[in-house]
């Protein structure tokens, strides 16, 4: 099962959003296995983890993969797919 972590701010602004439900319209396209968590972008877990982050942020497997962006489902599935 592949981990992926949105990472936003509270309450979400609109870019988190739309980057959470791409990450989950391209889990449902690509039939991959993945749980999705919402992370606070200033929450202690997320600044130990990755130091501070530009919103919205992707990671997949604890690796950021893109800051500040809102990446399309089509792009979020390619990077699952490796």
């Amino acid at each position: 099962m592949i981990h992926i972590e949105v990472i936003g701010l509270e309450p979400p602004c609109k870019k988190c959003n739309e980057l959470l439900d791409n990450a989950k319209k391209a889990i449902a396209e690509t039939g991959i296995e993945a749980l999705i968590e919402k992370k606070w972008t200033l929450s202690e877990e997320i600044r130990a983890k990755y130091g501070l982050l530009l919103s919205p942020a992707l990671a997949i497997e604890g690796v950021v993969v893109a800051q500040g962006k809102v990446y399309k489902a089509e792009r979020i599935a390619s990077l699952l797919q490796g």
